[in-house]
């Protein structure tokens, strides 16, 4: 009686997911499949065919990639840090850590404008110091977007680890060195898998964050198009629901392949789970 009485509880936000999310998603995914009351897959036969199309995909993809793996390479030893440290100096650092959570996309994506344009802080500065002649052109290219991108998504691979790294008992480390292991190879064969939760889900936080990211893509990537920006042409300036629909469900598509993917990844460098 108990248990059911908890499942109950469940019930209203079963029911608000129901209606706000997967009914919605199931009648997008369903229309890209039906035009003008006849089953047709010409949407996605014309999308894959399209090597403009195609263009975009692989550059949303080329971003998310390195935007991850840079979050990983930046956040892990930030995460291992901050873990490591009293709860009051951990609290600190946490918050400093998510304080750019705090600050609106737009903000943040700006101030990389204001920074990285042709006559922006980090142009002057190198030709200041004599390392280049003329202004590099890095607004408006897939590198402005990483850029961004990772300055959005960082703090969520950071959270993501630290939650799992402070529940890792530090005598592990202490035990594999006394029996011969030095430091790093105790932290490969302890630490890292050990970790690899927080990993799994701080990587598919940041990948699908970059690949549906809308506002830095729009502002940083200018005329350089992401799945997310071609989306919203579509549906908004050329009205274009249908092709919209396709875009929408091949980057749910994306984010199931991702997730699954990830989930065999883990399995595989932790078998023991």
């Amino acid at each position: 009686m108990k248990k059911t009485y908890l499942y109950w509880l469940l019930l209203p936000g079963l029911l608000f997911l129901m209606v706000f999310m997967i009914i919605p998603i199931i009648l997008t995914i369903g229309s890209t499949f039906f035009q003008q009351g006849s089953f047709t897959i010409n949407g996605y036969v014309h999308f894959f065919k399209d090597p403009y199309f195609l263009k975009i995909m692989l550059t949303t993809l080329q971003v998310s990639v390195v935007c991850t793996m840079v979050s990983i390479v930046l956040g892990f030893p930030v995460a291992y840090y901050i873990s490591k440290k009293a709860p009051r100096k951990k609290g600190i650092l946490l918050a400093l850590a998510i304080f750019p959570l705090l600050t609106s996309p737009v903000v943040r994506s700006f101030s990389w404008m204001i920074i990285l344009g042709r006559k922006g802080l980090l142009n002057n500065f190198l030709m200041w110091i004599g390392i280049i002649d003329s202004p590099l052109s890095i607004m408006y290219t897939p590198i402005a977007m990483t850029i961004g991108l990772i300055h959005l998504f960082l703090p969520m691979m950071i959270i993501s680890l630290v939650g799992v790294l402070e529940n890792i008992d530090h005598d592990l480390m202490t035990a594999a060195q006394s029996l011969g292991a030095s430091r790093f190879t105790a932290f490969r064969k302890i630490v890292f898998p050990l970790a690899m939760p927080g990993l799994i889900i701080g990587s598919i936080l940041v990948f699908v964050g970059s690949l549906t990211a809308y506002t830095t893509p729009a502002l940083l990537g200018g005329k350089q198009r992401v799945i997310a920006t071609f989306l919203y042409q579509n549906a908004m300036t050329l009205n274009d629901w249908y092709l919209a629909s396709v875009i929408a469900t091949i980057m749910i598509v994306i984010t199931f392949v991702v997730v699954v993917f990830m989930n065999k990844v883990a399995k595989k460098l932790n078998p023991k789970g």
